[in-house]
């Protein structure tokens, strides 16, 4: 039997996330039968009243939209790889009571391509430019050796995608949403826009597409994904992302490696074909 300890998801809205059913199953496999896993809806002016009532029982957040930046402040420490986006998605208490936050989407990202066999690309395009999108660059960083184009609405996120090319040192050229179109060409496209956001573009799929990351789960597939995957081309989904980061977050918070990758893929494709 072990402590008990205390882990949660924050973000607005939360009642659709799948983290709870993700870590809960690494628990029963791990056999850490004292831990607990939650789910709380706060949004940024709620999230510093709630840090400062969290006990020394408490192991670790996931944190999603809107507090990924948001929580930064209130942080004693942040990881290297969350600073060069400026986003955590995870928060460990350590032993000594500092908490530390960390970035685990981009090398859970890496870590989907690389389990789909994507090792290295020479170029790739980037749907959207939000939180999610500069994850998504610094995890080209990693893989892509070439130019990546990234696909916006305005010339405020353009800057912003630029910026985060100079400082992740990857070659960035912006592009308009009204040509996102021509991304469907690339050898790996990441799609990180809201739900419905690429239904128009289902129609410009190539004949023979490549790889298509599309971060979303629910709905599943989306129309891009389903007309990329009957045209024979590579899909990854948000399902891949969600698990891969959720395995880190789980060895980062209980110390336990590996994290059962298996049984936390399963519980989130039961979760999700029970909504």
């Amino acid at each position: 039997m072990t402590a008990p300890r205390r882990a949660a998801v924050l973000g607005k809205p939360i009642a659709h996330s799948l983290s709870p059913a993700l870590h809960r199953a690494a628990y029963e496999e791990l056999g850490l039968t004292g831990w607990s896993y939650d789910r709380f809806e706060l949004d940024e002016a709620a999230l510093p009243g709630f840090f400062a009532q969290l006990g020394p029982e408490w192991a670790g957040l996931s944190v999603t939209m809107p507090l990924k930046r948001a929580v930064i402040p209130l942080l004693d420490e942040i990881s290297e790889t969350a600073a060069t986006v400026g986003t955590v998605n995870t928060v460990v208490f350590t032993e000594d009571g500092r908490s530390v936050g960390d970035n685990t989407d981009i090398p859970g990202m890496v870590a989907a391509l690389r389990e789909h066999g994507i090792e290295q690309v020479d170029s790739a395009a980037i749907l959207g430019a939000g939180a999610t999108a500069s994850s998504a660059l610094a995890a080209l960083a990693r893989v892509c050796t070439g130019e990546v184009v990234a696909y916006v609405r305005s010339e405020a996120r353009a800057a912003e995608m630029r910026k985060w090319g100079e400082r992740l040192d990857i070659e960035v050229r912006t592009a308009h949403w009204a040509d996102a179109a021509q991304a469907l060409r690339a050898p790996l496209v990441i799609s990180t826009t809201p739900a419905g956001t690429t239904d128009a573009l289902s129609s410009a799929v190539p004949e023979r597409p490549a790889t298509l990351f599309d971060v979303l789960y629910d709905p599943w597939p989306t129309e891009l994904a389903a007309r990329w995957s009957a045209y024979g081309g590579a899909v990854l989904g948000g399902l891949d992302l969600l698990v891969h980061q959720a395995v880190l977050q789980v060895e980062q918070m209980t110390g336990r490696t590996p994290a059962p990758l298996d049984a936390m893929r399963k519980a989130g494709e039961h979760a999700l074909a029970a909504r």
